[in-house]
């Protein structure tokens, strides 16, 4: 009886630290010495993490895990090559969880020039890509087998804004769904606005919402974008101006209540801000800041009207922070600094929202981008 106790907890023992270990995939660019994406095992107990395998593929800086997880879809972020002469492409790659391996399935021409951004939807048929350069976004249909079909629409976006060096035309940043999937989010760096379509999931469809665009403040380059776990507020990250943007989230609108520096009040450096993202619990939100500042900004979210309180910005502890996340557990805020080579691991107290150092890194070449497989 007691042999069957002592085996029964040791059952129970491996499957608690196996609920614990998770699959970190990290989207580089390729232009030093990395090699494309890199998977590893991360541990939410105890943040302990070995490297498991490579994925070759070109600048997969941006990447999207599919909704049964089986699947992976990366951009190629070029302005052209052998592959797609005229611009990037779209990279699908099978998982295979028992080996913890990417396997490529095929490549399909973004459309566009230097794609920055790839979603999928909850059924898993539609992608889409964002096309930094050329200023737009295309729709794309996704087999039963994993692989990108060719082009089903393709939109284009038209203007400039005031900031000579970084808004002569459109730029295309992000492409959101709403939770409830209705409707497509498309912050665009170049003129100052994010577009909002209205999305058919039945007919692979986009068309423009009864109020198609939100309009940023002039110069201040709309880049990121998160909603609430409630779909009632969206949170806009402004990466020329460091500062974030609180909208409220309407049928096919999306009304500003409130506009936040990400920055301290003294600082006085290049401004870049990068990437925003929502607590698990919805108390915090998270913002990552390059260019001088390095850091990653915390507010608190009030629940009853979704606007922010400023607490503290933390230090990434490198440099040139690009995407973030959080572990599955929700303990632990994990982020790509670019330029120094390595993801610093911090603990997450849920509690205050403040971040703890943990010592723990992980050394890869130009990280960029963060996603998990459970």
């Amino acid at each position: 009886m007691k042999g069957r106790f002592t085996f029964f907890l040791l059952v129970l023992s491996f499957a608690s630290f196996a609920q614990q270990e998770h699959y970190l995939l990290i989207g580089t660019y390729t232009s030093g010495k990395s090699e494309g994406i890199y998977v590893y095992k991360f541990n939410s107990e105890n943040a302990d993490n070995s490297f498991v395998s490579t994925a070759r593929t070109s600048n997969p800086s941006f990447l999207a895990v599919s909704p049964d997880q089986q699947f992976v879809y990366s951009v190629n972020e070029d302005s052209g090559g052998k592959k797609f002469p005229d611009g990037g492409g779209i990279t699908s790659f099978s998982f295979d969880a028992g080996k913890g391996s990417l396997t490529e399935i095929n490549s399909r021409f973004s459309a566009g020039k230097d794609p920055c951004y790839v979603s999928i939807d909850k059924t898993g048929k539609w992608l889409f890509a964002g096309n930094y350069s050329s200023g737009s976004l295309g729709l794309f249909p996704i087999n039963k087998n994993g692989s990108i079909d060719s082009v089903r629409q393709l939109i284009k976006h038209n203007g400039s804004g005031p900031d000579t060096s970084r808004q002569r035309s459109a730029h295309v940043h992000s492409t959101v769904l709403s939770n409830d999937q209705q409707y497509l989010y498309v912050p665009d760096l170049g003129i100052d606005k994010v577009m909002i379509y209205r999305f058919s999931n039945k007919k692979g469809k986009l068309t423009a919402a009864p109020t198609p665009f939100v309009k940023s403040v002039p110069g201040s380059g709309p880049r990121h974008f998160e909603t609430d776990h409630a779909n009632k507020y969206a949170y806009l990250m402004e990466e020329l101006s460091g500062t974030v943007s609180v909208l409220k989230i309407l049928p096919g609108k999306l009304q500003p209540i409130q506009r936040i520096s990400a920055l301290s009040k003294d600082f006085k450096g290049l401004i870049g801000s990068a990437d925003i993202h929502v607590s698990p619990d919805g108390k915090y939100l998270y913002c990552s800041n390059r260019g001088e500042s390095n850091s990653i900004t915390i507010f608190s979210i009030n629940k009853l009207t979704g606007k922010l309180t400023f607490i503290t910005e933390q230090s990434t502890l490198g440099i040139q922070p690009r995407n973030f996340n959080f572990d599955p557990s929700g303990n632990y805020l994990l982020v790509a600094n670019q330029h120094t080579d390595e993801i610093v691991i911090f603990r997450i107290n849920k509690q205050s929202g403040l971040l703890t150092d943990t010592n723990k890194r992980i050394n890869v070449p130009s990280p960029v981008c963060i996603k998990w497989i459970r």
